[in-house]
C-alpha cells in the first residue's frame, strides 16, 4: 500500500511539474511555433480504428487520477476590496473549470463508452469516432490546466499571479488544432445524431434513457457546446480579474498576454467554424437543386462565399392593402447573387428536443446581385417611371393593364405614401386659403386667421402621423424588386418581393450587405485584397473592407495641393431614410486640408450623407495645413442633466470644434456645425513655429511645434472650449521637431527624435522617458494605441515596433516590407508614412502608396500581430499622406421595432419631441463591448423547440440591462452569442440580448495620397484624377451589428 501511495504521489508531482511549466517543450518555444503556424501535433490522415489516437500530450492517464480539488484557504485579515473582489474570481473560475471538466467526463463515460461497448451496436465505431473527436484530448489539456490550478490556488495569498497560468496552458499550438476540429466537426456530428435517430429506435431510446438519468436533465447536445462556450467564458472571467487588478502587479501584464492569447484564439476559431459552416449551409442548399440545373454548377464552382443567411417571413398584400398570406423563406445572400429557398421540416417533436433537426430547403428562385434593388416605402413611383417597368407583387394575382393606368400599384405599405402626398397636396390648398382669408374686411364667426392656422396645424400632425407610419414601416419590410420574364410586348416586367424581418437591426444588416455586396463585384474589388498565406488560395474574409470610391482631395486642380491631413465631423442627418442610413458612408463631413509650400493653404469639406462623397464648401488659408484635430463636445456637458442646462447660458455652451495647424504656426478654431465654418478663435504659436500636430486631453490643447516645444493651451468655460488669447504653457521636450503626440487616459505622450517623453495629463509633469529606437537618426513619427499597448512608426526602416503602455517595455517588432515582397518584387527600401488602428485591425500607409492591413486584438489586453495579414491591391502612386477613420452611430430610434414604440408612447401634447443636435457620442472612440463573442453559425440550431440553450435568466423588464450585464455565473452560457445569427433563434422569435444592443457604428477609412493605383495589373475602373493629383480612397466596412 506505501509503494502505492509512493508511485501516485511521483506521478502527481511530475503531472504538477509538467502543467506548471505549460508543455514539456517550453513557452517560448510553443509561442513561436504559434507564430510560424507550426503545429506539433502528428497528425493522422484518416481515422484510425484505435480508440487511442497521439495528440502530442504526455503519455499518462490523466482521467484515471483524480486530482487534488482546488480550494481556497481562509480569507487573510488586511485585505483590500480589489484582493477580495481578485479571489471571488478566482473562485469563480475554479468552479468553473471544475464544472466543464465534470461537463467532458459526462460526455465520455455516459455516452461515448457505452456506445462503444454496446453489442449489438447502436453507432459504428467510426461513427462513433466522429461524433466525439477530440473530447478526449480537450479533457486531457482542461485536466493538466486545472492541476496546475489547484497548485496556484494553493500559492494564491502569497503570489496572487493566474495570468501566466493562462498564458502557458492555451498559447500551445495544440490547444488550437484540437478545439479547431472539434468546433470544425461539430455540425457533422450533429447531423450524423440526427440521423441515427431517425434511422436507429435502440440509439433514440438510449439518448433518451441518459437524459433522464442525468441529475440536471442536459442532452448530449447540451453537453457537447460546452466546449464552444468555453474561451468566450474565459475572457469575461479574466477581464473581470484585469479590471480589479493595479497597475504594478505582477500579475497585470499576465493577463493581459492572457487576454490576447484567448481573444486570438477565440478569433482563428470563430473564423475556422465560420468557413466550415459556410460551405455546409452551401452544401445543404446544393442537394435541394437538380445535378443539371445551372443554379447546381454556380454553387459547385467553390467561387461562392455566403455572406448572409437567414429565416424572414415573405408577406403578400392584396389590392386594397390587406395582408393575404405569409409564409417563412430561407433567403442566402451569396457574393453574387441572392437564392430564396422554400423550408421544409421534417422530423419528430420527441427527437427535435434531444438534438437540433434542420431544415430542407426547396429553391424557389434566385436572381444575380446586381440586377436586386431594395425598394423603400415612397420610392416605388420614381423606379417605375424610370425604367418604364411594369411591377407584380410576388404571389398575388396578375392585376389586368385596366387596373393599372399608371404602371403604379400602391399594396399594403406603400399606400401609406399616397396617402401622405394627398395630405401634402390638402396642406398647399389650405394654406392658399389661409392667404384668400387674411385679405377679408370683415370679421365672421367660422371664417378667419385662428380657425385656418388650426386647419394648417391640423394638416401638419396628420402628415407627422402618417411619416411615422412610414418611417415604422420600413424599419423591418424589406422590399425587393428583381427582374422577371418581359411581357408578350417585350416590355420588362419587374416582381416585388416583401420580407419581414425579426427585427430592425436584421433588415439594416440585409440592405447593408446587399449594398456592400454589390460595390463588392467592381473590377476594383476582384480581388480587392491578397492573404500572402502559404497555400496562396485563402481569399479575404467577408468582414474585410471594401474600396467605395475614389475622389479627389481638391476641387481646384489649378494648383498642386499637397495633402496635409484629414478628420472627420460627425453629424447625424434625420432627414436620410432607413436605406440610406443603412447604406451612406458614415453620416457627416469630411474636412480635409492642405496647401502648396510657399504658398497658401486650402481646406476642402465633403458631406458623406449618401454612398459617395460629394464637395460642399472650400475655403482658403494664409499658410499650407499640417495637422487637424476634431474635439467633441465635453462629456461632462453631454452628460449632464436637464435643470444644469437649462441654467446655463446657451452662448457659452461648447459645440464640437476642429482645430487647425498651418506652417506659418497659426492655430484655428473652427466650429462643427454643418458645414458652417465660423472661426471662433485663433493664435500663433511661439515663435512662430510650424504646427505639425495637435491633440486634446480633458485638459489642454497640445500643440507640437518645430522646434521641439510642446505649446499646451488650458480649457476654458466659455463658448470657446480652449484659451488661445492667453500665452501658453511651453514645455522643451527635445532639441528636434515633435513629430507625434498621443493622448491616453491619464498621460500624454510626445515623441522628439528616437525618444518619447511620457507627461501627466493634468500637470504636464514629466513622468518617464525612453528610448524607442538605437538609432538616434531615427525618429518617431507615427503613434496609435490599442487596448494596452502602442505601436510606433519611424522615419526610416520598414519595422514597426509595440510598447506597453504602463511597463514601457518594447513587445513586439513587425517588418512590413515581408508583407509587400510579392506586390512590390525588387523592393528592398521601404517606410512606414501613416498609421491606424481600427475595429481590430491595423492599417499601415507605406511611401510606395501600398497599404497593408494586420489584425490586432480588440480587448483590454496586448495588440499583438499574430496572424499575416492583407495586403490592399488598390493604393496610391505616392506616399500614403495619412490614415483616417470616420465613424457615426445610428439614431438608437431607427432601431426600434414597433412594440417598443408602442411602450414608449406619450400622451398627445408630449408626442412631438425636439428635434436632437448632433449626437455627442459619435466623436468618442467605437465602444468596446465587454467581451468578445464567438459567432459560431450553428445550421444545426435552426428552429429548434423551446427556448435558447442557455443557462442565463432571462434579461429584467425593468430595462436594468447595463447593471445586469456587468454579472455573470461561472457558467454563463449566454456568451456564447452564437451570433448575430438569426440560426439561433426560434422560429424567428428574437433573442432577448438584442435589447441590449442600441447602438450600430458606421465605419470607413479614407487614406490620402498621390493619385491611385492598383497592385493588382488590372486597369480597375478609370482613376477621377491624374497620377500627381491629391486624392482620396474610402473604404467602407460592413456594420458592426
Amino acid at each position: 500500500m506505501q509503494e502505492l501511495k509512493h508511485k501516485c504521489d511521483c506521478k502527481m508531482t511530475q503531472l504538477m511539474k509538467a502543467a506548471k511549466s505549460g508543455t514539456r517543450d517550453g513557452l517560448e518555444k510553443t509561442r513561436m511555433a504559434v507564430m510560424r503556424k507550426v503545429s506539433f501535433l502528428h497528425r493522422k490522415d484518416v481515422l484510425g480504428d484505435s480508440e487511442e489516437e497521439d495528440m502530442g500530450l504526455l503519455e499518462v492517464s490523466v482521467t484515471d487520477i483524480k486530482p487534488p480539488a482546488p480550494e481556497l484557504g481562509p480569507m487573510p485579515d488586511g485585505l483590500s476590496p480589489q484582493q477580495v473582489v481578485r479571489r471571488h474570481i478566482l473562485s469563480s473560475i475554479v468552479q468553473s473549470e471544475g464544472s466543464y471538466v465534470e461537463s467532458l467526463k459526462r460526455i465520455l463515460q455516459d455516452y461515448r463508452n457505452p456506445l462503444m461497448e454496446m453489442e449489438p451496436k447502436a453507432l459504428s465505431v467510426r461513427k462513433c469516432q466522429v461524433v466525439f473527436l477530440r473530447v478526449r484530448e480537450i479533457l486531457h489539456l482542461h485536466s493538466m490546466f486545472q492541476i496546475a490550478l489547484s497548485s496556484r490556488v494553493a500559492e494564491w495569498d502569497s503570489t496572487e499571479k493566474i495570468g501566466d497560468l493562462f498564458v502557458a496552458s492555451f498559447s500551445k499550438s495544440m490547444v488550437l488544432d484540437v478545439y479547431s476540429d472539434y468546433v470544425n466537426n461539430f455540425t457533422n456530428a450533429m447531423c450524423i445524431i440526427k440521423k441515427a435517430c431517425l434511422t436507429k429506435p435502440a440509439f433514440l431510446e438510449f439518448l433518451k434513457r441518459r437524459q433522464v438519468c442525468s441529475p440536471d436533465r442536459v442532452t448530449l447536445y447540451g453537453l457537447m457546446v460546452k466546449p464552444i462556450q468555453r474561451f468566450p467564458q474565459f475572457i469575461l472571467l479574466l477581464q473581470d480579474m484585469l479590471k480589479n487588478t493595479p497597475r504594478g502587479h505582477p500579475d497585470r501584464l499576465s493577463l493581459q498576454l492572457a487576454l490576447t492569447e484567448l481573444e486570438t484564439l477565440a478569433e482563428k476559431l470563430n473564423e475556422q467554424k465560420r468557413l466550415a459552416d459556410q460551405v455546409a449551409e452551401i452544401q445543404q442548399l446544393t442537394k435541394s437543386v437538380s445535378d443539371r440545373s445551372s443554379l447546381n454548377k454556380l454553387l459547385t464552382s467553390g467561387q461562392r462565399q455566403l455572406l448572409l443567411c437567414e429565416t424572414l417571413t415573405e408577406t403578400v398584400y392584396g389590392d386594397r392593402g390587406q395582408l393575404l398570406k405569409s409564409k417563412e423563406r430561407r433567403v442566402f445572400l451569396l457574393n453574387d447573387m441572392l437564392v430564396c429557398a422554400n423550408i421544409n421540416f421534417k422530423g419528430q417533436l420527441e427527437i427535435s428536443s434531444l438534438v437540433p433537426l434542420g431544415p430542407k430547403y426547396v429553391v424557389k428562385w434566385n436572381t444575380a446581385l446586381p440586377q436586386v434593388q431594395v425598394v423603400e416605402v415612397g420610392q416605388d413611383g420614381g423606379a417605375c417611371d424610370k425604367d418604364n417597368v411594369l411591377i407584380q407583387h410576388a404571389g398575388a394575382k396578375k392585376a389586368s393593364p385596366a387596373s393599372q393606368p399608371h404602371n403604379k400599384v400602391y399594396l399594403g405599405p406603400p399606400r401609406l405614401f399616397q396617402e401622405l402626398q394627398d395630405l401634402q397636396k390638402d396642406l398647399a390648398v389650405v394654406e392658399q386659403i389661409t392667404l384668400l382669408i387674411s385679405t377679408l374686411h370683415g370679421t365672421y364667426q367660422n371664417l378667419n386667421m385662428t380657425v385656418a392656422q388650426d386647419w394648417c396645424l391640423a394638416l401638419q400632425r396628420l402628415m407627422r402621423v402618417k411619416e411615422e407610419e412610414i418611417h415604422s414601416a420600413n424599419k423591418c419590410r424589406l422590399r425587393l424588386l428583381l427582374p422577371g420574364k418581359p411581357d408578350k410586348s417585350g416590355r420588362p416586367i419587374s416582381f416585388m418581393v416583401v420580407f419581414i424581418t425579426p427585427n430592425p437591426l436584421s433588415k439594416i444588416s440585409w440592405v447593408n450587405r446587399l449594398h456592400l455586396a454589390k460595390i463588392g463585384l467592381r473590377e476594383e474589388n476582384q480581388p480587392g485584397w491578397l492573404c500572402p498565406d502559404e497555400d496562396r488560395k485563402s481569399k479575404a474574409p467577408f468582414w474585410c473592407p471594401i474600396l467605395a470610391c475614389c475622389v479627389p482631395a481638391f476641387s481646384s486642380r489649378a494648383l498642386s495641393l499637397q495633402l496635409g491631413a484629414l478628420v472627420h465631423s460627425p453629424v447625424n442627418c434625420p432627414l436620410l431614410g432607413f436605406s440610406a442610413v443603412s447604406t451612406s458612408l458614415p453620416q457627416g463631413y469630411l474636412w480635409v486640408g492642405g496647401g502648396q509650400e510657399g504658398a497658401g493653404g486650402q481646406v476642402e469639406i465633403f458631406s458623406l450623407n449618401r454612398p459617395s462623397p460629394r464637395t460642399v464648401k472650400s475655403f482658403s488659408l494664409a499658410a499650407p495645413v499640417l495637422c487637424m484635430e476634431y474635439i467633441p463636445e465635453p462629456e461632462e456637458e453631454a452628460e449632464g442633466s436637464e435643470e444644469s442646462r437649462a441654467t446655463t447660458d446657451p452662448s457659452a455652451t461648447v459645440h464640437p470644434t476642429i482645430c487647425l495647424g498651418l506652417q506659418d504656426g497659426s492655430i484655428l478654431l473652427y466650429g462643427s456645425v454643418d458645414t458652417g465654418t465660423q472661426c471662433l478663435a485663433t493664435c500663433r504659436s511661439p515663435g512662430p513655429q510650424p504646427v505639425l500636430c495637435l491633440r486634446y486631453s480633458p485638459f489642454f490643447l497640445l500643440a507640437g511645434l518645430q522646434d521641439g516645444t510642446l505649446a499646451a493651451y488650458p480649457r476654458t468655460s466659455g463658448g470657446v472650449p480652449w484659451d488661445l488669447e492667453s500665452p501658453p504653457t511651453c514645455l522643451t521636450i527635445g532639441p528636434g521637431p515633435i513629430r507625434t503626440l498621443l493622448s491616453l487616459e491619464d498621460a500624454v505622450w510626445a515623441s522628439c527624435g528616437q525618444r518619447v517623453t511620457v507627461l501627466d495629463c493634468a500637470t504636464l509633469q514629466t513622468q518617464q522617458s525612453f528610448e524607442a529606437h538605437q538609432d538616434e537618426a531615427v525618429s518617431v513619427t507615427h503613434m496609435v494605441k490599442a487596448g494596452s499597448g502602442v505601436w510606433m512608426a519611424f522615419s526610416s526602416g520598414s519595422s514597426i515596433r509595440l510598447f506597453h503602455t504602463e511597463t514601457l517595455e518594447h513587445l513586439q517588432e513587425i517588418n512590413i516590407a515581408t508583407r509587400t515582397t510579392f506586390l512590390l518584387p525588387g523592393q528592398k527600401h521601404l517606410c512606414i508614412t501613416s498609421l491606424l488602428i481600427c475595429q481590430g485591425l491595423l492599417w499601415v500607409g507605406t511611401d510606395q502608396g501600398v497599404i497593408v492591413l494586420l489584425p490586432v486584438p480588440r480587448l483590454e489586453g496586448i495588440p499583438k500581430i499574430t496572424g499575416k495579414g492583407m495586403v490592399s491591391l488598390n493604393g496610391h502612386c505616392g506616399p500614403v499622406a495619412f490614415l483616417a477613420v470616420a465613424t457615426s452611430i445610428l439614431a438608437p430610434d431607427v432601431l426600434r421595432s414597433d412594440q417598443e414604440e408602442a411602450e414608449e408612447d406619450k400622451p398627445d401634447g408630449q408626442a412631438q419631441e425636439p428635434v436632437p443636435g448632433p449626437d455627442s457620442h459619435v466623436g468618442r472612440e467605437l465602444t468596446r463591448k465587454k467581451g468578445i463573442l464567438l459567432q459560431y453559425r450553428l445550421r444545426s440550431t435552426a428552429h429548434l423547440p423551446g427556448p435558447l440553450l442557455s443557462v442565463r435568466e432571462p434579461a429584467p423588464a425593468d430595462g436594468s440591462g447595463p447593471a445586469a450585464a456587468l454579472e455573470h455565473s461561472e457558467e454563463d452560457g449566454s456568451i456564447y452569442e452564437m451570433a448575430d445569427d438569426p440560426d439561433v433563434w426560434v422560429r424567428s422569435r428574437p433573442c432577448a440580448r438584442d435589447a441590449h444592443r442600441k447602438e450600430i457604428c458606421s465605419v470607413a477609412i479614407i487614406s490620402g495620397g498621390q493619385g491611385y493605383r492598383n497592385f493588382g495589373g488590372g486597369s480597375g475602373r478609370p482613376a477621377p484624377c491624374g497620377e500627381t493629383d491629391s486624392t482620396l480612397l474610402i473604404w467602407q466596412v460592413p456594420l458592426t451589428l
